[in-house]
């Protein structure tokens, strides 16, 4: 039986939050993560993660807080350990009922089948006006 490759294990990653599956997905980490998501200073589904148990209360608090509407795939770049995944997505703040749309890029890596790294780049204004703008 073949390894599952470093891609394969990432891509499994979101079909599991799409059904809210936090446990299982968060099941895919590692027991130590650097994370990284830039963000405005308040936004309250972006806490400090550093374990898979960590990444469990993320996904948590952004099903909690993000109504996900749209999530497209547009590239899988692998080499080694790492993958980037490169995309869009809009997503629906509970609070304000207004729109985060927004490019995004998800720097990854996997290490003997568990992901390491998850550190994602996505408009950060769009993240802003969306929860704050009245």
């Amino acid at each position: 039986m073949t390894a599952e490759s470093p891609a394969q294990t990432v891509q499994r990653l979101f079909p599991l939050l799409a059904e809210g599956r936090s446990a299982e997905a968060a099941a895919l980490f590692a027991d130590s993560v650097s994370f990284s998501i830039p963000h405005p200073p308040g936004i309250p589904w972006v806490p400090v993660v550093d374990s898979a148990d960590g990444m469990r209360v993320f996904f948590e608090l952004l099903q909690t807080h993000v109504q996900p509407k749209e999530f497209d795939l547009h590239q899988v770049i692998a080499e080694g350990d790492d993958v980037i995944l490169v995309g869009h997505m809009v997503s629906e703040v509970k609070k304000t009922g207004r729109d985060i749309d927004t490019a995004f890029a998800l720097h990854t890596t996997v290490r003997d089948g568990r992901i390491t790294r998850y550190h994602l780049y996505e408009d950060t204004y769009a993240v802003a006006r969306a929860y704050f703008d009245s």
